[in-house]
């Protein structure tokens, strides 16, 4: 886990660092996505969305083409 990440779970604070791109706007998650995997793990489609503000079906289409992206890479 990051540096920044321990410091907001240390400090219980939303991190600010909004240009990270592991920010998301979920304060629940103290708008990390480190820590959100890190309370949560595995999440459904319909988490993931939530805290992304998208909707499940693009979320979706989101995990395939990373997958696709992946697996042409081995």
């Amino acid at each position: 886990m990051r540096e920044c990440s321990k410091r907001c779970l240390l400090e219980e604070e939303s991190c600010e660092e909004k240009t990270c791109r592991l920010w998301i706007d979920y304060e629940e998650d103290n708008n990390c996505t480190l820590i959100a995997v890190d309370r949560h793990g595995a999440m459904t489609l319909k988490e993931v969305a939530v805290r992304h503000g998208i909707s499940t079906v693009r979320a979706k289409q989101i995990i395939d083409q990373t997958l696709i992206k992946i697996k042409k890479r081995h």
